[in-house]
C-alpha cells in the first residue's frame, strides 16, 4: 500500500512578503521556501501520496524530507504524539512571591477583583486580617528564600500596597538580610493605584530601585469612570501629579503603567498616547477586565473584536519603531514576542501554583495574589510550608493535557486555556479553559507571529535580546 503523508497540527502565516510556519505543540517557527510551502498547503487540503506531490512539485523530495524532519508533516499511518503529561516534580524552586501586604484600598474601584466572593475577611477570629503584620511578613520572606533557588523576586500587593508601606519598608530591608545570609539575591516590586506617592515614599522607591507597575486606566475620563473614591470622586487628578513626580525622581528601572480594559474603555491607542506621551511610562500594559459575562463593564464579542484591532494598529506601531530600533512601550507585544522567540510551550498558562506562589494578609499561601484569601485555594501556609498534596492535585487537574477543549487550538502552547482566576470567575472552575476569548487569543497570536516574521527578516538583532533574558510573571 502507497503510504499518503499529512499535514501536522501548525499554522501557516505570511510575514515581509515570506511564508512562515507555527508548529504545534513544539512551538517552533520555520520560514518555508517556495517547494516546502507549495508541499505543506497541498497536503492541509488533503493528504497525498508521494507520488502525487512529485507529480505535481517535480523534485519534491528535499521539501518532503524538511519537513518530515520538523515534524510538519508525517505518514497517515504514524499517529500523531500524544501531548505529554509531565507534572513537574516537587519540589520546584519558588522564584515571585506576591506579598498581599493588606487587602483594603482607598479606591473602590467597581471591577476590582479583591473583594469577590471566595474572599474570607474575618478579623475577630483572626483570619485574613486587613493588614499584614511584620512577623507575618519576615516568615513570609524566611519561607521565599527556603523555597527558592539563587534568585527570589518579591512583588507587594494590595489592596492598596502603599497602605501598609511601614511593613513594606521593613520587609526590604529584612529580605536583603536575610538573602545576603543565605547567599541569595532578592529582588523587589510593587503594584499600586499612585494615590498615595508622597515625596518620602518616591525617595524610597527610587533609593532601593524597587520596580513599579502604576495601575492607571488613561486619561482623566477614563480614568474617573472606575476607578473612584469611595465617594465618587475621580482619581486622575490625585494620581496624575505624583506618577509624574516618581517618574522624575525613579529612573533607575523602567516604571510601566497596567491598564484594565473594560466595555467602556477599548480605546486603547489613545489611552496608550496618553500614558507615554502625556504622562511619561516607559511602558504600557494592557488587560481585559476579569469579570461576570452579565455585568455592564464585561467585555463582549464585538468589544474584544475592537480590543484585537486596537492590538494590531499598536503592535504594527512597535514594529516599525523596533526596525528602527526605536524603543516602543507597547509591552503586551513584546512579552509575547519573548514567549515565541524561546520556544515556549506551556502545559500551565502562568506559573500559579508552581513558580509563583500569593501570600495573604494572615500568612496562608495560595495559587497567586488573585486568590489570596481564598480557603478554596490555598496550599499552604508562611509557617507551615507548601501542602505537596494540595499542590501536586491542583498540578494534576489544570494540565494542559486534560482541557480537551485546547486540543485543537493552535495557539495553545502560549494559552494553556488562560487564566486561573477568569475561569474561576466564568465558569465556577479554575480547570475550565476560558472559552469567551478564544478567537481572542487565536487573532492576538497570530498578531505577534506576523510581528516576529517581519522582525526576523528586517532586524534579526531585535529578537537577538531575548536569548539571555530569563522570563518573569507579570503580576496584575
Amino acid at each position: 500500500m502507497t503510504a499518503m503523508w499529512a499535514a501536522r497540527e501548525h499554522h501557516r502565516f505570511e510575514a515581509a512578503g515570506r511564508p512562515f510556519v507555527y508548529l504545534v505543540p513544539s512551538a517552533a517557527i520555520f520560514e518555508l521556501d517556495e517547494a516546502s510551502d507549495s508541499v505543506l498547503r497541498t497536503l492541509n487540503e488533503r493528504p497525498r501520496t508521494r507520488e502525487e506531490l512529485t507529480e505535481a512539485f517535480g523534485d519534491a523530495e528535499p521539501a518532503i524530507a524538511e519537513l518530515a524532519r520538523v515534524q510538519a508533516i508525517a505518514e497517515v499511518s504514524v499517529p500523531p504524539p500524544a501531548t505529554p503529561k509531565v507534572i513537574p516534580l516537587a519540589p520546584f524552586p519558588l522564584t515571585t512571591m506576591v506579598l498581599n501586604v493588606t487587602n483594603q484600598c482607598n479606591l473602590s474601584c467597581t471591577y476590582c477583583y479583591e473583594y469577590g466572593e471566595d474572599k474570607i475577611v474575618d478579623t475577630e477570629n483572626g483570619r485574613q486580617p486587613k493588614f499584614m503584620t511584620e512577623e507575618t511578613a519576615r516568615q513570609s520572606v524566611d519561607f521565599l528564600l527556603k523555597e527558592s533557588g539563587k534568585v527570589a523576586h518579591i512583588t507587594f500587593f494590595g489592596g492598596e500596597t502603599l497602605l501598609n508601606f511601614p511593613v513594606l519598608r521593613k520587609t526590604i530591608a529584612y529580605a536583603r538580610r536575610r538573602a545576603a545570609e543565605e547567599g541569595k539575591d532578592v529582588d523587589f516590586s510593587m503594584t499600586t493605584n499612585a494615590t498615595l506617592l508622597k515625596p518620602d515614599i518616591i525617595e524610597f522607591l527610587a533609593e532601593n530601585r524597587i520596580g513599579v507597575t502604576i495601575s492607571i486606566d488613561g486619561p482623566r475620563e477614563v480614568q474617573d469612570k472606575f476607578r473612584v473614591f469611595s465617594n465618587g470622586a475621580g482619581s486622575y487628578d490625585v494620581v496624575a501629579p505624583k506618577i509624574r513626580e516618581l517618574l522624575k525622581r525613579h529612573r533607575s528601572r523602567p516604571i510601566g503603567a497596567r491598564v484594565t480594559l473594560t466595555s467602556a474603555n477599548l480605546d486603547v491607542k489613545r489611552i496608550y498616547r496618553h500614558l507615554t506621551e502625556e504622562i511619561g511610562f516607559w511602558e504600557v500594559g494592557f488587560a481585559p477586565v476579569t469579570t461576570s459575562a452579565s455585568r455592564g463593564h464585561a467585555i463582549s464579542d464585538d468589544g474584544y473584536d475592537r480590543m484585537l484591532s486596537q492590538f494590531r494598529e499598536l503592535a504594527y506601531e512597535f514594529l516599525e519603531a523596533s526596525v528602527a530600533n526605536r524603543h516602543h512601550g507597547f509591552s503586551n507585544v513584546k512579552e509575547t514576542l519573548e514567549e515565541l522567540h524561546k520556544g515556549v510551550s506551556k502545559a500551565y498558562p502562568c506559573g500559579a501554583g508552581l513558580g509563583l506562589l500569593g501570600v495573604a494578609t494572615g500568612g496562608d499561601v495560595a495559587l497567586c495574589h488573585r486568590f489570596a484569601g481564598s480557603d478554596a485555594h490555598k496550599v499552604g501556609s508562611v509557617t507551615t510550608g507548601v501542602d505537596r498534596q494540595a499542590q501536586a492535585a491542583f498540578l494534576e487537574k489544570h494540565h494542559i493535557a486534560n482541557k480537551t477543549d485546547c486540543s485543537v487550538c493552535w495557539a495553545r502552547p502560549l494559552c494553556s486555556g488562560g487564566c486561573y482566576h477568569e475561569a474561576h470567575t466564568r465558569y465556577g472552575d479554575t480547570g475550565h479553559a476560558n472559552l469567551h476569548y478564544c478567537e481572542w487569543i487565536r487573532g492576538w497570536t497570530g498578531v505577534c507571529l506576523q510581528i516576529y516574521g517581519e522582525l526576523s527578516v528586517r532586524n534579526p538583532a531585535f529578537l537577538a535580546q531575548f536569548d539571555d533574558q530569563d522570563m518573569k510573571e507579570t503580576v496584575s
